[in-house]
């Protein structure tokens, strides 16, 4: 390993509550969905593994969900954890792991997949964003470049700028902390990352990496998208499942047994699926017990379900119904 590579630091942060993953996320913090049965923090952590020394970790929501999750399990790398108590914005989560930063670092979104590759060629500069092409470019952070190097930053602008958007992953030296104090609040009263990157490219060149692979996670459909592409058309099957049915180009978590026919879809861990049930293009969560047909649904921990035909809906955790198709959301 590079011992320059060994001695930097990564933020990771994974300290929101995602409200666009519900009802997946009001169990447990959206980092600790689980992508061909990984957490993405744990891909996070994969890709980081070898190029850095010590990973700081910000944590909010349901934090002690995440540290009983990690533990020991990356004995090579120092992991820290830092609480943000108060979501109070982007530039306010980097902005606490001040006291921890030596030198150079690299940042990234504990929520999104990110190539080894990409974060390597982000650390070749000292100041660095990596970026990539969006057909929704008005959802992110947009990014306008000039011969490779950032020009100007926008946040999710009303009006077309550019469709190159910031996947959240920067390289960064300590001088970053500079601008983050100088930031006034959004419009939606939050501490902005881009107001200060736009401050910091007045005065250092911030190089511009197009990404090979990131994959974003917003919604419980991305979700089932990177799985699918992280699996590349294999099934994925946890340890201690009991498959007596049919699973075909799907994620089956740990301890799941699985009766019926499971397809294109991601069941979480000690879920049971019962015999004739019929899972299509759906997240059935950790738990759950079904019995019935699902399509493009998204059913969340420790549902109870008989009898039923669930179709382009969310169910919301520990709910129970039986005898009865639902077309709309059961919170």
């Amino acid at each position: 390993m590079n011992t320059a590579m060994g001695k930097l630091q990564a933020v990771i942060m994974a300290a929101g509550k995602s409200t666009r993953t519900y009802p997946l996320t009001l169990t447990r913090p959206k980092p600790l969905l689980k992508a061909a049965n990984k957490t993405l923090l744990e891909h996070s952590l994969d890709s980081l593994s070898g190029l850095i020394g010590e990973a700081i970790i910000i944590v909010g929501y349901k934090k002690d969900m995440i540290e009983d999750s990690i533990k020991n399990r990356y004995k090579s790398l120092k992991i820290t954890y830092v609480e943000q108590k108060s979501q109070l914005g982007t530039a306010h989560a980097v902005s606490i792991a001040e006291p921890y930063i030596k030198g150079r670092f690299i940042l990234l979104a504990g929520d999104d997949i990110y190539l080894k590759e990409d974060i390597k060629k982000c650390m070749k500069h000292e100041y660095s964003i990596l970026t990539s092409r969006a057909a929704n470019p008005q959802n992110f952070g947009v990014v306008i470049e000039k011969n490779g190097i950032l020009s100007g930053f926008i946040e999710k602008p009303k009006e077309f700028v550019s469709d190159l958007i910031s996947t959240s992953l920067y390289s960064f030296g300590r001088e970053i902390f500079k601008y983050i104090k100088k930031v006034k609040r959004s419009a939606r009263k939050e501490f902005e990352l881009p107001d200060a990157v736009n401050l910091l490219s007045k005065e250092h060149e911030i190089f511009c990496i197009e990404s090979k692979s990131w994959i974003p996670i917003g919604y419980p459909q991305d979700l089932l998208r990177a799985d699918k592409l992280l699996r590349k058309g294999k099934n994925c099957i946890g340890k201690n499942s009991d498959i007596n049915g049919l699973v075909e180009n799907s994620s089956i978590g740990n301890d799941c047994t699985i009766n019926g026919r499971v397809k294109n879809s991601i069941v979480m861990d000690k879920a049971f699926i019962g015999e004739n049930s019929t899972v299509e293009d759906s997240i059935i969560g950790e738990s759950a017990h079904f019995d019935g047909k699902a399509s493009f649904a998204v059913i969340a921990d420790n549902v109870k379900a008989k009898n039923v035909v669930i179709r382009e809906c969310k169910i919301w955790p520990n709910k129970k119904i039986s005898n009865e198709t639902v077309n709309s959301d059961i919170k």
